[in-house]
């Protein structure tokens, strides 16, 4: 039994209608080809850090066609890295040098959002807190001068203060340069003191002026909760949650799932443990199941490019999401007294979602024959496999019947029973599509 968390306010519905998006890490560190965190990683000075900005030009970065490949594979909102924790700004910044527009005399923000718009989708951009080029950032665990002898003491001339204004004018550049922005990710609040450092917290950022500044300039945004302060949603990483997200006070919240196609944000060249397409499909439907959002991330390459290993990713959800993309979006966790009903006969391995009157089951096994789906046989009017749109036959089972040779029974009143082809569908996951009857 699945309930629905609260509604997010008319002008964010968008979001839980999507259901999937894209995430697109990309910077410096796409050159080094070895993980977004190489300058933390590495412990690389800023000077060592600095030759990649010599380096780094993104020739092949087609907004057009990452945005249209995101689209085709049935996602309806793109996040793109405005700044990751290495400070490097994807954007026109007025308030720096270290930025793309100084290097390449490129905006890579204004190409996608231009890009998002053509194509219809939803702008989102992320925003580290974090930045280990800026001067007045201090030094903690997560701070590639962490280990440094002196690391301490370079603290002492480091200034937050005049950290968090630096940061408060880059948010302010994108949330007033580049029209409507739907969702702002920041990224990330780490409180835990390690390794004889502080940890960093909301006051660190100012993060309620900042949330504040976000409210006032772009109200209709969706924020997440990265801040250090309760957002819109909460975004699991790199984990699918068991059940729905809650809050610590136990009520159900919005949430999305963020995850990588191989454990790694940037481009990782090395880095070849790709979760298949069939594995995506399914944890695409299990987030949806239980009220959540997948946001699935790409690293372009050092030169923009999407790696084929991404694009085939891409290509492969958008064949399964061309056929069956209506169990997804828009849709949820099937209704809960109905989900109750039918869990007791379910087969293993099949999870449901639902949009109005649709009712969908997702057959992570493909079972033989029948199934049975209690409670349901006053309520269903049609009955067919949305891959191809053909028609699965049903009965009722009489509950005076017993299974005897061929003819199945025990099933309780109320049972419709479902009968499948033999053969299974060659999808990477069938779908049963259930035309509830709005009456019943």
């Amino acid at each position: 039994m699945i309930p629905a968390a609260p509604p997010l306010r008319p002008e964010q519905a968008w979001f839980t209608e999507a259901r999937f998006g894209l995430f697109v890490h990309f910077g410096l560190y796409s050159a080094a080809a070895r993980h977004e965190w190489v300058m933390s990683f590495e412990k690389q000075t800023a000077e060592q850090y600095a030759r990649y900005a010599e380096v780094f030009d993104p020739d092949l970065f087609d907004a057009r066609a990452l945005v249209r490949a995101a689209k085709d594979a049935g996602m309806k909102y793109v996040v793109l890295t405005t700044k990751h924790h290495d400070g490097f700004a994807l954007w026109d910044t007025a308030v720096s040098d270290w930025s793309i527009a100084r290097t390449r005399g490129r905006d890579l923000v204004a190409e996608l959002a231009e890009a998002v718009r053509a194509e219809g989708l939803h702008l989102g951009l992320y925003h580290s807190l974090l930045d280990w080029h800026h001067p007045d950032y201090t030094i903690d665990a997560n701070h590639p001068r962490r280990d440094d002898a002196d690391a301490h003491a370079q603290n002492e001339g480091r200034d937050m203060a005049r950290y968090r204004e630096f940061l408060h004018a880059q948010v302010r550049e994108l949330l007033t340069g580049y029209g409507p922005v739907d969702y702002v990710f920041f990224d990330f609040t780490d409180p835990d003191d390690r390794g004889g450092w502080p940890g960093k917290h909301a006051e660190d950022w100012d993060a309620e002026r900042l949330l504040a500044m976000v409210r006032e300039l772009q109200p209709q945004a969706v924020v997440n909760d990265r801040l250090g302060l309760p957002g819109d949603l909460v975004t699991p990483e790199q984990y699918q949650p068991d059940e729905p997200m809650r809050d610590d006070a136990g009520e159900l919240v919005v949430w999305e799932a963020c995850q990588t196609l191989n454990g790694s944000w940037g481009y990782d060249r090395d880095n070849t443990r790709l979760k298949d397409p069939d594995l995506l499909v399914r944890m695409l439907v299990d987030t949806v199941s239980k009220g959540g959002n997948l946001l699935l991330n790409v690293g372009p390459d050092g030169r923009g490019a999407i790696p084929a290993r991404d694009t085939a990713a891409l290509a492969a959800l958008g064949e399964w999401t061309r056929l069956h993309g209506r169990s997804i979006t828009g849709a949820g966790p099937a209704d809960a007294d109905l989900a109750a009903a039918v869990a007791p006969g379910l087969p293993p391995g099949v999870v449901l979602t639902q949009r109005g009157d649709r009712l969908y089951l997702h057959l992570f096994a493909w079972p033989f024959g029948h199934v049975h789906l209690r409670g349901l046989a006053d309520r269903v009017r049609y009955v067919q496999l949305l891959n191809d749109g053909s028609e699965l036959r049903t009965s009722r089972t009489d509950p005076d019947q017993k299974a005897w040779n061929t003819n199945p029974g025990g099933q309780p009143a109320g049972t419709l029973t479902l009968h499948l082809p033999t053969v299974r569908p060659d999808v990477a996951v069938p779908v049963i599509e259930l035309f509830l009857d709005p009456a019943a």
